[in-house]
This record gives structure tokens, sequence and C-alpha cells, in this order.
């Protein structure tokens, strides 16, 4: 399993991620992208974890996912299914367990502060965040996607469905914007990748 985690996670993460998956018995499957989440976390009906984490994802974001989705099974193992996925026992769990990883040895320096400010009230998902997700970023392989924000107001974008929107006004902090084919307004997280259509 470490030679696996080696291709995924920075090397010097290996043996401490390794350490969680064994402790807590998940089998982990690294599966093809899904557009719509980074990971996700099972107990399957003969009692296993299983815990998914998307194969295109950078080391640093493989990492944080799959940490984060190891957090959803020890907060639900401690306090119970009722709990709410990303409430305050998830955070607490996910904060304890995340920071043994939050050093230099393991992150960039550019990405410290701003990991260390996530996690002080760390969100669903890390792309919710827009300062980290766009530190994220950069350390992906070159694609021709952009984040909504990048979108100048009027332009238009395609999702990976293939539907078509005009971005509009900025909200607090998500943006309306305009399906073309039907009119609909939609609420867009500023993060979200997109095709800008030039």
């Amino acid at each position: 399993m470490t030679e696996i985690l080696e291709k995924y996670i920075p090397q010097a993460s290996v043996v401490s991620a390794f350490e969680l998956i064994k402790t807590h018995k998940v089998h982990l499957k690294i599966v093809n992208e899904r557009v719509t989440r980074h990971g996700d976390y099972q107990k399957m009906p003969n009692g296993q974890h299983k815990i998914t984490v998307n194969a295109s994802l950078n080391k640093y974001r493989f990492l944080i996912t799959l940490v984060h989705e190891i957090a959803h099974l020890e907060a639900f193992t401690k306090y119970g299914r009722l709990i709410k996925p990303h409430g305050l026992e998830w955070k607490r769990t996910f904060q304890l367990l995340m920071l043994p990883f939050l050093r230099p040895e393991v992150f960039p320096n550019q990405l410290l502060p701003l990991l260390a400010r996530h996690f002080k009230n760390p969100k669903a998902s890390s792309d919710t965040d827009a300062k980290l997700a766009l530190a994220l970023k950069q350390f992906d392989p070159e694609n021709d996607k952009n984040y909504i924000f990048e979108i100048p107001f009027g332009g238009h974008f395609r999702l990976y469905n293939g539907k078509i929107f005009k971005r509009g006004n900025q909200r607090v902090k998500r943006f309306e914007c305009l399906e073309v084919s039907t009119g609909r307004t939609y609420l867009f997280n500023p993060n979200a990748e997109v095709e800008f259509l030039k």
C-alpha cells in the first residue's frame, strides 16, 4: 500500500497516511475523475469502511481529500451516525487528523499559511476556500479550465455536462449565472471550474 500511496501523496506524508488507513481498516479505492466530488466515504453493509479518492488530484489535494474522508469515518464512529456530515464533530476531527501533516516537509511553504487559515474552520470542500483552491490549482497539470471568478462579466462558459451559461453579478460570495438555453439563473461558487468560451 505504501508504494501506491507514494504515487499520489507527498513522500513525507506516506507513513502517517498509511497508519491512518491501517488503524481505521480503510479499503482505499483510487478512482477515475468524478466531476462532482474529489472523494467519498461509505460504511459498507458488511461493516467495512470504503474511501474513494479521484486519481486525477494533485498530491496535495489528494492528501487533503484522503484525510477529509478518514475524518468522516472517525467522526461517525466516535459521535454516531446522526451528526451533520460537515458539522462541528467532523471539523474538530479533521483538524486533529490534519495537524501532523501541516509542515514544510509535506506541503510547500506558499500553501502552509493558507492551509493554517483554512483549518481554523474547515469547510465541506477545500474548493469553497477560493484562495486555497487557487493556490492548490497551480500544482494541477495544465488544463483549459477557468474558475468562475476569472470569467469576465457577461462572458460565456461551458460546464462539464455541455450546458452553456453567461456570467452575471456577484452576490455576497457566489455568482449569478444565466443558463443560455433556458434563461434560468443559477448560483455558482467563485472557484467552480468551467470552460471559458472566448
